[in-house]
């Protein structure tokens, strides 16, 4: 049994992981709380939406409906590989589940998977209160698929929660491996998750798969540039990331994180970002967007990339635009960046 890790840990778990974050409103302090406990936790559980759309199952995971209020897990992870904390406390996902797994799971006892749950503990054990709650963005018809930026996702997150509390891999279990009336996830199976969990807790956090720290050849070189600050910043159009030094120049596969702290962003306002190339003082190549939103406040981002790669002659960049019909301006306070990247 632990103590449920702070959100702040979370974070820096995740974040260590290599996992693209988007902090989602005020996801610290929403929750369940007040109708039961939260902890002690014993394992992570992982289950798919029945939706499509990242931002409406965004919304879905946050706000929950009628009949089971939000939020419905603590972060949903999308296709593309971004995992959105939508609440921190007691969540409504797991539900009842069989006290039989439950030892199981505390005992890191089992098999390839754990017993199967008995027919009628669906009211059993309350697994929302044991249990950190991860959905993922997928239609559970076995059709739809799991690309592979979501799956190593799925992998980091429950590798992050295992590593921070000093699990197996054995603690991460599925929703119908809880309750017997559940089938999430589906499209791929649960013993074959926790062995690729288990391979990425035998490497350090910010390990790669494909990467060999035994080669002196493979071993990266780590990139830290910080992010200078500018002020009146106009939204409506794709702007640069100034940095104290340069990202990566190509030939080079990189993978990292831009961390960016946006200043007068519109609550709500709609933010996309990419990694770019440069070649030639042009724009010749741009990365896969990701979208966050704004929270009025400050606006913290992260540009990820998990596995990149910089063509020859080029220079790896950052941009973002803000999407705000008014035209307005906002600031661009700070930022870090974290990358590797191998020759």
């Amino acid at each position: 049994m632990a103590t449920p890790l702070s959100a702040a840990k979370l974070l820096k778990a995740l974040r260590a992981e290599g996992v693209a974050v988007t902090e989602v409103g005020n996801w610290r302090t929403h929750n369940r709380n007040k109708v039961g406990a939260w902890g002690p936790v014993n394992g992570s559980m992982v289950h798919h939406t029945v939706t499509s759309g990242t931002a409406a199952t965004v919304a879905l995971c946050r706000d929950g409906y009628a009949d089971l209020p939000g939020p419905l897990c603590h972060g949903m992870i999308a296709k593309n590989g971004r995992v959105h904390l939508v609440g921190w406390g007691r969540a409504n996902h797991a539900g009842g589940g069989d006290p039989r797994v439950l030892d199981q799971v505390i005992a890191e006892s089992y098999g390839t998977r754990p017993s199967p749950p008995t027919k009628g503990n669906s009211n059993g054990v309350d697994g929302n209160a044991r249990f950190y709650g991860w959905e993922c963005e997928n239609l559970g018809d076995g059709k739809d698929p799991w690309p592979a930026a979501q799956y190593d996702a799925i992998v980091r997150v429950q590798a992050a929660v295992c590593r921070a509390h000093g699990w197996s891999a054995k603690s991460v279990i599925g929703h119908l491996e809880w309750s017997n009336d559940k089938i999430d996830p589906r499209g791929f199976g649960m013993p074959a998750l926790r062995t690729d969990v288990a391979e990425r807790l035998k490497h350090p956090a910010g390990w790669n798969p494909g990467t060999d720290p035994s080669k002196e050849d493979d071993m990266p070189t780590r990139v830290n540039p910080k992010v200078k600050q500018t002020k009146n910043r106009p939204q409506g159009e794709w702007l640069s990331v100034p940095l104290s030094g340069a990202l990566v120049t190509g030939p080079a596969d990189y993978s990292g994180t831009v961390y960016l702290r946006l200043s007068g962003v519109p609550d709500g306002a709609t933010i996309q970002s990419r990694f770019y190339e440069t070649k030639g003082g042009k724009k010749s190549k741009s990365g896969q967007i990701t979208e966050h939103v704004g929270s009025g406040g400050d606006t913290f981002i992260a540009v990820t990339n998990a596995g990149g790669h910089c063509d020859s002659g080029a220079a790896l960049a950052v941009e973002y635009i803000v999407f705000d019909e008014g035209g307005g301006t906002h600031d661009l306070v700070s930022g870090q960046a974290q990358l590797l990247y191998w020759k």
